[in-house]
């Protein structure tokens, strides 16, 4: 059944998810085509959409399907393969549930206009896919922010499922799923379909509840008051306050939040929407309230808003929030993302491989199928990487895009890149073989050109002998027919010169002749009938008629004056209307015999017409047009006759000329005629000769160029002969990888899209499988392939290494995914490796580094994304600031034609060359997928190799300065040298593959390839030489890697540390800094290996001191063996099966060989020795253990085992193997032996830790360096930081942090740094939201800008919210009581006030008795804080002594000693048991153990001069002396102290033996990564829980019977205690039912059968990790023990 269980507490049902069942049939239209089996598949569809989508696995949906088959029989009739025969695809004759996923109903197949969007079922999937690709096309027009999208089956369903939701009135969606499943893309291409507008919130890191409301509002008015339905796009990523969801809660009830609208807003919306009302209520709306009118408003809001949330259910809050805001389950319609089915990995990598060519289908095919298993594998590789080392890596849909995106880019890149090397290589080649089949070809060639050049030089000699017999006479000739020509040619010149004079005169005439022609042809017949038919005429027209008239000689006639008729005058009208009348009449002008013009006429027209002021044409066009013609024609006429007159003579005496000086030129042509023949015969000789010349020279050339061309062949051959193996052998190693690329560039992508979080192993191990694969499905791959053969560049990893990147693969493979991966790389950089590269890398690019914590650190990255400079954004926590997300999708859009980036508030110009880098401190950062999808994951912790190498080079460095010098040289010098040489061959395979035709023609190509030749073979010298050079100073160098090997081991060591306890943080600048010291301090050797042991020894120590003062006791000997353990595994004396067996017990099945002692030999230590024979070193020690079980059973019974010989094959046995022997029959005694094994190994030094010493902290601690210390329970330095002020005459301010208390400390900081003082920030783990404001003021210290004197001390218990770089870079120290009595006493004595010697000498009176009651009364406080360790034996209640309660009991213990003749006994034993001590203890059997405990020491034996501490006198008195005596005296007593030096038996330390045992085992188990490991076995959480709560209500007694208790014990005065006996059975009972009840409901809620309530689940959780849970502790008695051990007591 669907069951609610905690992973699926969205499995509630109610009746709104019936009524959207009925809602979305309802949305199908009846059609003729819609029959029964149509409404069952619409009625199926509908229960799948709002059920079946929300189940989360499949044995879910197949529960649902098996339902739905079974409703179809039941309730419908009719057969379900029936209705659904057409999802078959497979003709199995079954429909599953995966076939039941084609099931699609949508409006989004009909026609754009709206007319044909029916909801129906769509039948035809590619119509579909191609409908879908449409939308997603337009989208992308549209869009500012395109979608990649792949429009695959998978999609296309979450696409059709919130389209449907969006059709509906008031349809609001929940989306689960992680990050980069396409949640959110999908909704925005549902919306656009659908014509709604799609809102989304932008948070910025100024984004505020204020900002919120506004947005909120925003969204309200649009879809309240808008015209169109609006989608809220709303992802739990932007919930910056849980308030924020509880908005959207009451949104999703009611539509509205509550009060959000002010009430003049309110009135404005009113207002608003009264149109809208207007069309749905008509007139009526006129008069609706502002109630009525809001009331309608909110109506609008819920028809007409799309809510869709798209959230993620890893973690709890998911659950929370579901619990808290019922209506995100009631009110949504939940789609859950599920990882992608294999259809949809494969149609993906088919949708983007189908463009790339490959050998074959079938490998196209395959590859397919890889990318698929490429995405699974990971997948399993994340749970294994979870499991072994707790790192946490999530694979979603976008890493798997990358791998597809990244195969196809790097597969096209790098085809075309070794295409074109080979190509080049071939052609260089090719060039090679011609030249040297030339050099044979032009020798011959030139030999057969000798003869040829002898004919042609003779043929050439009698040519010219020809040529100079011939050429006296026709110089002669030329001499005379040149000076008859030159005669000639005068005259010619005299004639032309009066031919121009006559032209000149002429060209004034024509000009005026052609305008007269042209004014003719503008008169009209109609203009000249107009003029005729005038009975008066104007007198301009008539004098033109009349001058007209006299041109052509036209008589005037004699008629009447019209002034006195008495008189007779001449008139030229009447003519000259019949001359106009005549056709021909413009015609006569115009063929005018201008050239015989009668000069009377002429001369009358000149002074009767030219020279009168009115016969201007000008003048005259104002009376007639035909009249201006006219007169322009007959001053044309008067200027022709005046030239011609002039010209006439000149024309006839050029005519005479021209006849004289063609007479001349026609005897000179024949003169020269006579000369031409002469001249063309010498021609023909001197052609001849200039061809027998010319082909001479001819030969001559080609007989050079043939052995010019011989030369360059042979220079080419001689510099470049001997590249042509090397570049046969390139070229066929070219031809080789290009097969293999396919497969190497698949690897590399599957390295560059899913590996980057994973260290070093996983990686080759996941590529070493991958590479199987792929050979197994005959994909082309190397061997071997590597990201750096297939996608690095040698020159680029040169320069890396140089700017700081580490020179192991890991580091290189990470550095080429930064510059291969689109997404910005996020490096996990806990040593600051990539931190360094990088900032080295871009120094020269203006590189700009910020912090989240910053002020103005977007600022900066705008000005940096705007100009193109790169930005370090560095110690980034587990979140991301929201406002980087456009720039981490690189969401840029077009404007202005350029590219753009909105970031924060404003929109910046995006360049080309801008680069992010982001860095982390943290160790093991947990990145939801929310955060990885959007960043390249790398993981840069530092690699054994890679530190190796740094450490060889500071040793070096160290001690031979000169050499790492040169080599650093060498090292730039080769890089450079090796660049050169890769440019210079660039630049010959070019020239030689660029070069046309003949490469031996061209001389400059020859040349530079002899110059480019010649420069490389002087790099190559030089190169060789430094390859020499480099290899003397390795051989050198690597006499010193032992010492860089052993410590590389070292760092690894304390780095594990971190898996323990949160706070043992170290970086490697602070190794590397103690390593320096170290190698300046150590002793010098006779030779580099006694120098290295030195070295060796001295810094192994040193570590361990500086480490082991920030070490909490209990951590202190794992410590140590775990430097001891790792030393020895680098020096390969380890067997990793013995170490696995003492750390684990080894694992196996039932033990079938029969125990051969089971009198005195338990079931479990006879497992451990069978289980311990399995190994191969110890296969014989069942046999041997059963042979000498004497021997064994004295080990068992021994209460020093460890410090027994062995018997049998162990005789004789140190190291690891003993302590596995130990381990099977005496585990309890593991602790006590690793401490021998260590002091036999390393020496007694290394267990036993320095005390602390606050002095040398100090020392090594600066203004900019904090000091930590690490807190345990009882533990207070507050003293000594106290003390220590005191001794340098400074102030301190402590603080102890809480709630607003960080602006104080602030204010504290910032006052301290100026005077110099210190500050105290005490509880530092209280204020985890402060840390970062912490960590930000310790990144700011500046030792040039603060006090010298100003020192930040800072306290917290063991705890992740402590900054870490904090912890990295500063002092840190703990200040709890040593363990072990020794340890103990020698931090008494070397504490405030015994460590004063002057305070030690002080008493006079008793000086003797003094310091033995020092020692007494220490060696008291050491007891009393060591019986803790024992449990309720030692204490009952483990009370928490501290150093106070000494300090005041020995300045007491003067005081009276000061005060008094004799020793008061009796007073100090008061004041010290009773007082200072005894005011902690409020148990009295503890009272008198303690005050028992003092008087062992308070008392007059104890000062005798030999007096036993212990009755075996193993601990005793020392003789008097000073406190360095006392301390020497200490420091040789045992390292262990047995049970008899507290008052305990023998075998009280057996069950804190075996703790110890199994918190030291688990511990080292932690550092080693497998700490996880079998957890599996235990089953999930759940299922913990349930065993758990079962076992405890079986082992729960049964409830007091009251009543028998009350007739049993009544109410009676003589027996008071009766009362309280029935109160105390009443409480029980209540706590015994609350317990039960709990414990069912807690087994219901995991089941599902009731809903996980908050208390539940907090129960759920304590009862996981075995404490109390909280709901009984209210009712309980009160206890301090585990769940397990309440439980025991319990019963």
């Amino acid at each position: 059944a669907l069951l609610p269980t905690p992973q699926k507490s969205h499995y509630t049902f109610n009746l709104r998810d019936f009524s959207r069942i009925i809602q979305g049939v309802l949305l199908c239209k009846p059609s003729e085509s819609f029959n029964k089996a149509a409404l069952i598949r619409l009625w199926s569809h509908e229960a799948l959409r709002v059920f079946g989508d929300r189940l989360i696995d499949d044995s879910d949906r197949g529960w649902f399907h098996r339902h739905l088959e079974m409703s179809c029989s039941t309730k419908f009739n009719t057969g379900f393969y029936d209705v659904f025969k057409h999802l078959d695809k497979g003709a199995k004759k079954s429909v599953t549930i995966h076939d039941m996923r084609n099931l699609i109903f949508g409006d989004f197949m009909g026609a754009e206009d709206g007319t044909s969007k029916l909801y129906c079922e769509v039948k035809d999937m590619a119509e579909l896919n191609i409908r879908m690709e449409e939308f997603l096309s337009e989208y992308n027009q549209q869009s500012r922010k395109p979608m990649d999208l792949v429009m695959f089956g998978f999609a296309i369903e979450h696409i059709s499922r919130i389209s449907r939701i969006l059709k509906m009135p008031g349809g609001n969606a929940l989306l689960v799923g992680v990050g980069g499943s396409g949640r959110q893309s999908v909704t925005r291409l549902a919306a656009f379909m659908a014509g709604y507008t799609v809102f989304q919130i932008e948070i910025s890191k100024n984004y505020t509840n204020t900002e919120w409301r506004e947005d909120l509002k925003t969204i309200l008015r649009g879809a309240g008051a808008g015209s169109q339905p609006m989608t809220f796009l709303f992802s739990d990523t932007q919930i910056k306050n849980e308030t924020f969801v509880e908005d959207i809660n009451n949104m999703l009830n009611n539509g509205e939040v509550p009060n959000i609208f002010p009430s003049d807003e309110r009135a404005a919306i009113c207002e608003s929407v009264r149109s809208f009302a207007k069309q749905v209520y008509g007139k009526a709306a006129t008069d609706m309230s502002m109630q009525d009118l809001y009331a309608f408003f909110i109506k609008r809001v819920k028809q007409n808003l799309h809510i869709v949330l798209a959230f993620s259910p890893i973690g709890d809050a998911f659950r929370d929030r579901l619990r808290k805001f019922p209506a995100l389950i009631n009110c949504c319609t939940i789609d859950w993302f599920t990882a992608w089915p294999s259809d949809a990995l494969v149609a993906v990598a088919q949708r983007f491989l189908s463009t790339v060519k490959f050998d074959s289908e079938k490998v196209r095919s395959s590859i397919v199928d890889i990318c698929q298993q490429f995405h699974q594998d990971v997948i399993a590789l994340s749970a294994d990487f979870l499991s072994s080392l707790k790192r946490r890596n999530y694979v979603t849909p976008t890493s798997y895009l990358e791998l597809i995106v990244a195969f196809k880019q790097n597969l096209d890149f790098k085809r075309m890149e070794v295409s074109q090397a080979k190509i080049r290589y071939d052609v260089g080649l090719e060039k090679l073989a011609f030249a040297a089949d030339q050099v044979n070809k032009m020798q011959k060639e030139l030999e057969d050109l000798q003869p040829e050049l002898v004919t042609s030089a003779a043929a050439t000699e009698e040519l010219m002998a020809q040529i100079e017999m011939k050429m006296p006479g026709v110089m002669e000739t030329r001499k005379v027919v040149s000076a008859e020509a030159a005669a000639a040619q005068a005259e010619a010149d005299i004639v032309t010169a009066q031919k121009n004079e006559v032209e000149a005169d002429l060209a004034v005439a024509i000009p005026a002749l052609e305008e007269a022609i042209a004014a003719l042809n503008t008169i009209k017949p109609n203009d000249i009938n107009e003029i005729k038919a005038l009975s008066k005429p104007p007198e301009k027209i008539r004098m033109v008629c009349r001058a007209v008239c006299i041109m052509l000689d036209i008589k005037p006639v004699r008629i009447p004056d019209p002034a006195d008729p008495t008189k007779r005058i001449m008139d030229y009208w009447g003519p000259s209307q019949k001359m106009l009348s005549d056709s021909q009449f413009i015609n006569s002008l115009m063929t005018y015999d201008k050239d015989n013009m009668n000069p009377k006429i002429v001369a009358e027209i000149k002074k009767d017409y030219v020279e009168n002021p009115d016969f201007n044409p000008e003048i005259i066009a104002k009376a007639s047009k035909a009249a201006e013609g006219m007169c322009r024609w007959i001053f044309a006429m008067i200027t022709y006759d005046r030239v011609a007159k002039v010209v006439a003579p000149k024309k006839a005496a050029l005519a005479e000329a021209e006849e004289k000086l063609n007479a001349t030129m026609a005897a000179l042509a024949i003169k020269k005629a006579e000369l031409q023949k002469v001249e063309d015969d010498l021609n023909g000789l001197q052609n001849a000769l200039a061809n027998a010349k010319q082909k001479k020279l001819d030969l001559e050339t080609q007989a050079s160029m043939c052995d010019t061309k011989i030369v360059r062949a042979n220079q080419l051959l001689d510099g470049l002969g001997g590249e042509r193996s090397r570049w046969t052998d390139f070229s066929s190693q070219l031809s080789e990888r290009y097969e293999k690329l396919t497969g190497d560039v698949l690897v590399s992508s599957g390295l560059l899209a899913y590996l980057g979080p994973f260290t070093a192993v996983y990686r080759q191990k996941q590529m070493g499988l991958w590479v199987a694969a792929m050979k197994k499905n005959n994909i082309p791959c190397s061997d071997s392939p590597t990201l750096t053969n297939t996608l690095g560049d040698l020159v680029k990893i040169r320069q890396w290494n140089i700017d700081g990147l580490p020179t192991d693969g890991f580091s290189i493979d990470n550095g080429i995914i930064v510059f291969n991966a689109r997404r910005w790389p996020l490096m996990i950089d806990p040593q600051g490796q990539a931190n360094k590269w990088i900032r080295n890398m871009e120094k020269a690019s203006n590189l700009q580094v910020v912090k989240l914590t910053d002020a103005n650190y977007l600022r900066s990255l705008e000005n940096s994304i705007q100009f193109g400079t790169p930005v370090l954004l560095e110690n980034v926590g587990e979140e991301l600031d929201p406002s980087l997300e456009p720039l981490l999708q690189k969401q840029l859009f077009k404007q202005g034609g350029v590219n753009c980036i909105r970031l924060g508030d404003s929109t910046v110009e995006y360049s080309e060359h801008f680069r992010f880098y982001i860095t982390t401190k943290l160790r093991n950062p947990h990145y939801l997928p929310e955060v990885s999808v959007k960043v390249t994951l790398l993981n840069f912790m530092i690699t054994p190799e890679g530190l190796q190498d740094q450490l060889l080079g500071i040793v070096v460095s160290q001690e031979r300065p000169d050499l790492e010098e040169q080599r650093n040289l060498l090292i730039v010098e080769s890089a450079e040298n090796k660049r050169q040489l890769k440019e210079i061959e660039d630049r010959i395979l070019h020239i030689m593959s660029s070069s046309s035709g003949n490469i031996l023609e061209d001389e400059t190509a020859i040349q530079t390839l002899k110059n480019s030749k010649t420069l490389s073979d002087e790099i190559k010298t030089k190169q060789a030489i430094a390859d020499e050079t480099e290899i003397n100073i390795n051989s050198v160098r690597q006499s010193y890697a032992p010492i860089a090997y052993s410590s590389q081991i070292l760092f690894f060591c304390i780095a594990d540390l971190a898996n323990i306890e949160p706070v043992y943080q170290y970086s490697l600048t602070w190794f590397i800094n103690l390593f320096i010291v170290s190698i300046n301090k150590s002793e010098k050797g006779r030779d580099v290996a006694k120098r290295l042991e030195n070295l060796d020894h001295h810094f192994t120590y040193s570590l361990y001191r500086n480490v082991c003062r920030s070490l909490l006791e209990k951590d202190k000997l794992l410590f140590s063996f775990l430097l001891t353990s790792r030393i020895m595994g680098g020096k390969g004396l380890i067997d990793e099966e013995a170490w696995f067996f003492l750390l684990t017990g080894g694992g196996g099945m039932e033990n079938k060989h029969m125990n051969p002692a089971p009198e005195w030999l338990n079931a479990k230590c006879w497992d451990a020795v069978c289980r311990m024979s399995e190994m191969k070193k110890y296969n014989i020690f069942k046999e041997d253990f059963t042979q000498c079980l004497p021997d064994w059973k004295n080990i068992y019974d021994s209460l020093d085992p460890q410090d027994q010989e062995f018997p049998g094959a162990f005789a004789g046995e140190r190291g690891l193997g003993r302590l596995c022997a130990l381990r099977t029959i005496r585990p309890d005694k593991i602790v006590l032996a690793v401490q021998k094994f260590v002091a036999e190994t390393m020496g007694e030094k290394f267990v036993k830790p320095p005390p602390f010493d606050l002095q040398s902290c100090y020392a090594d601690s600066s203004a900019a360096v904090p000091l930590v210390f690490i807190l345990s329970a009882g533990s207070d330095p507050m003293g000594a930081v106290l003390r220590a002020a005191d001794q340098l005459k400074t102030h301190v301010d402590p603080i102890s942090l809480g709630q607003g208390q960080g602006p104080k400390a602030e204010k504290l900081i910032s006052r301290a740094k100026e005077k110099g003082t210190w500050v105290v920030l005490q509880n530092c783990h209280l204020a985890p939201s402060w840390m970062t404001t912490l960590e930000k003021i310790c990144e700011d210290l500046d030792p040039d800008e603060i006090n010298k004197g100003f020192r930040l001390w800072c306290t917290t218990y063991p705890s992740d919210v402590f900054p870490v770089s904090v912890l990295q870079n500063g002092v840190k120290m703990t200040n709890e009581p040593p363990k072990g009595i020794r340890a103990n006493l020698l931090g008494s004595y070397n504490s405030d006030p015994i460590a004063n010697d002057e305070f030690y000498e002080s008493c006079t009176n008793h000086g003797f008795e003094f310091r033995r009651l020092i020692f007494g009364l220490c060696f008291f406080h050491a007891i009393v804080q060591e019986r803790r360790l024992y449990g309720p034996l030692g204490w009952n209640i483990p009370y928490e002594f501290n150093e106070s309660d000494m300090r005041i009991s020995v300045q007491q213990l003067k005081l009276f000693l000061d005060e008094n003749d004799e020793v008061p006994f009796k007073a100090l034993s008061y004041t010290a048991g009773e007082c200072n001590y005894g005011g902690r203890v409020t148990d009295d059997k503890d009272r008198r153990t303690l005050l028992c405990i003092l008087e062992r020491f308070y008392r007059p034996e104890f000062l005798e001069v030999e007096h036993n501490v212990t009755p075996s006198g193993v601990f005793r008195c020392p003789e008097d002396g000073t406190r360095a005596f006392f301390i020497e005296f200490i420091d040789h007593l045992p390292l262990v102290a047995s049970p008899e030096v507290f008052g305990l038996h023998d075998n009280a330390t057996l069950t804190k033996d075996q703790n110890d045992t199994n918190t030291l085992l688990n511990s080292i188990l932690d550092t080693e990564g497998g700490g996880g490991k079998g957890g599996g076995a235990s089953g999930s959480k759940d299922d913990v829980i349930s065993s758990v709560a079962q076992d405890i209500l079986q082992k729960l007694p049964e409830n007091y019977d009251m009543e028998y208790a009350q007739l049993k014990y009544p109410v009676l005065w003589q027996e008071s205690m009766n009362t309280v006996l029935c109160q105390e059975l009443i409480r029980f009972n209540n706590l015994l039912s609350m317990m039960r009840d709990s414990l069912v409901n807690i087994q219901k809620a995991v089941k599902g059968l009731v809903v996980m309530s908050s208390e539940l689940e907090v129960l759920g959780n304590q009862l996981f990790i075995n404490r109390i849970p909280a709901m009984w502790k209210a009712r309980s008695y009160p206890s301090l023990k585990p769940l397990s051990g309440y439980i025991t007591d319990l019963q």
